[in-house]
């Protein structure tokens, strides 16, 4: 008899629990404090948004940078500019950058206001092969904001793995200091991390080797995105791994974080809250996770808001994204070639 009770005393327990842990899910999911302005930004003569790169507010917090394929998802060949300052109502300002990318992938300001962009499809990838072909690629490249270009690192297109070159670099950083911090490169690439001086010495490298794929703590499988946080700590985007490794300056591993999913872009604010961008999970890529962008801060690194990707996979979804100083984001929908507004409504 006494077993009898003991088992349906668990029995009702753990139906509670199955209770409160299905009304947490559900209270979760209605915590999206966002909503989505689809198709946010009108380019110069109407022509169609390419697929968006990277953003980056500007310091007057009155505009937002974008960088986009030339109204494709390729800029080889083409005179556009892919590189246009819009206001915060969506309308361009003005526009630069026609003719200097061909696959333009990375994109980041530095404190003199100047952009840096990266050139980001590896060798052997078909993306990079009209580049190529016009002797462009595995460079990042440094631009005032009148689009002259002001420094190159890396040959155009040569693709290699010495100190010299990068093979599809996938994202840039330039710290307060003016150093460069780059993620060389992309899937296929070279899969390290370089830091190197304001003038182009390079002065320290994580991970490396064409196709050195790698499991292993501080070394990579597609190196994507890379950011700083307020105490210069080095946050990797180490998306074929399904996480973010956590540096220091000097290297040194100081964590590694896997509840943000499949981490394709990532941005830190001015308060040192974490955007993070999966645009890839799903059955393809990361099974039994859901795609769509996880808010949380650097301390903790607790997730502490995420907003859902409901739509049926076309691709991949959003790879690239950066928040105003009102807490909205801005955000680069690659499959569906899409540029997007998320507009916080709640607090």
């Amino acid at each position: 008899m006494i077993n009898k009770i003991n088992t349906e005393s668990r029995r009702s327990v753990l139906f509670a629990a199955i209770l409160l842990a299905m009304s947490s899910i559900q209270l979760i999911a209605q915590e999206n404090p966002y909503q989505v302005i689809y198709d946010w930004g009108e380019l110069p003569g109407g022509r169609p948004m390419g697929v968006v790169t990277g953003v980056q507010p500007d310091p007057d917090g009155e505009h937002i940078w974008v960088l986009e394929r030339c109204s494709a998802n390729q800029c080889a060949g083409s005179d556009l500019h892919p590189l246009h300052k819009l206001d915060l109502q969506g309308n361009t300002i003005s526009s630069i950058g026609g003719g200097l990318f061909a696959w333009p992938h990375g994109f980041d300001m530095d404190e003199d206001g100047n952009l840096w962009i990266t050139e980001g499809a590896p060798d052997g990838d078909a993306r990079g092969e009209p580049g190529m072909e016009r002797g462009m690629g595995h460079q990042v490249i440094k631009i005032n904001q009148e689009g002259e270009v002001l420094m190159r690192l890396g040959e155009a297109g040569v693709p290699g793995d010495d100190t010299m070159h990068f093979n599809g670099p996938a994202a840039v950083l330039v710290a307060p200091n003016g150093e460069v911090w780059v993620s060389d490169g992309h899937r296929g690439g070279n899969n390290r991390v370089m830091k190197f001086s304001s003038d182009g010495e390079l002065l320290l490298q994580l991970g490396g080797g064409v196709q050195d794929t790698s499991r292993e703590s501080g070394r990579f499988n597609d190196p994507h995105d890379l950011k700083m946080d307020s105490q210069g700590r080095i946050f990797v985007a180490d998306r074929g791994n399904n996480r973010i490794q956590i540096f220091d300056q000097d290297g040194e591993l100081l964590d590694i974080w896997t509840q943000f999913g499949r981490p394709s872009g990532i941005w830190i604010d001015a308060n040192d809250t974490i955007y993070v961008a999966d645009g890839m999970s799903g059955e393809q890529w990361n099974t039994g996770w859901q795609r769509g962008i996880r808010i949380g801060d650097v301390e903790s690194g607790y997730v502490t808001e995420f907003i859902p990707d409901y739509e049926i996979p076309n691709g991949s979804g959003i790879e690239f994204l950066a928040s105003d100083a009102d807490g909205n984001i801005y955000a680069g929908q690659v499959g569906r070639q899409r540029f997007e507004k998320y507009v916080r409504v709640r607090p």
